[in-house]
This record gives structure tokens, C-alpha cells and sequence, in this order.
């Protein structure tokens, strides 16, 4: 079993800053890619960034210069470090992972979600 837990979410003030947490844990080989998606109220849940295990990244065009994101390879840890957030960036964000078990191959993982709100 594999298991992701992310954490960090609040409520915040336009401009303000939240630092999102994405812990794995079970039974892991390795973690080939971890990403954080969003998914607004009636939306679709939409790529935010990407890192692979070897730390190159990719942001979707919205939060570039904003956001980064980051991993702790030997903590199975994503960050998402969010900087002048705007209203548009509520949403409930998820935490990604395509994990690689003992005698099984890759797959994709999800993590519940945690709430980030910004709002005046």
C-alpha cells in the first residue's frame, strides 16, 4: 500500500503565501514523479507543476514565477511553495505521485486533497 498525504492548506489574503506539504509512505521502490493538481468548484482538476526525481520542473502558465515546487527524495516529500497568491488560485489541491513498488511496476498515486482558499 502506498499512501500520500498532503498538508499546508489554509486561508489566505491575496498576495499572501502558503507552503503545501506532500508526505509518501508505504511500500515504495522509488518515486519517479510527483506533481500537484487543482480542482476549482465546477471545474476539471488541472496540472500546477511537476518535478522529476532527477529535480526538473514544470509549471502550468498560471502560476509561473509564483509557485515552485520542490522534493526531499530521501523523505518520499513534495513541497509547493505558493507566493503572491491570487483569488483565482482557490482551490483543492492533490498531491500526484507515480510510485514504483517492490515486484510491481509504476503507478499513479493520489492524495486526498487539502483546501487553499484566497479571499480578501
Amino acid at each position: 500500500q502506498v499512501q500520500l498525504v498532503e498538508s499546508g492548506g489554509g486561508l489566505v489574503q491575496p498576495g499572501g503565501s502558503l507552503r503545501l506539504s506532500c508526505a509518501a509512505s508505504g511500500s515504495i521502490l522509488r518515486i519517479n514523479r510527483m506533481g500537484w493538481y487543482r480542482q476549482a468548484p465546477g471545474n476539471k482538476r488541472d496540472l500546477v507543476a511537476v518535478i522529476a526525481s532527477g529535480g526538473i520542473t514544470r509549471y502550468a502558465d498560471s502560476v509561473k514565477g509564483r509557485f515552485t515546487i520542490s522534493r526531499d527524495n530521501a523523505k518520499n516529500t513534495a513541497y509547493l511553495q505558493m507566493d503572491s497568491l491570487k483569488s483565482e488560485d482557490t482551490a483543492v489541491y492533490y498531491c500526484n505521485a507515480a510510485v514504483t513498488r517492490p515486484d510491481w511496476g509504476s503507478r499513479d498515486y493520489w492524495g486526498q486533497g487539502t483546501q487553499v482558499t484566497v479571499s480578501s
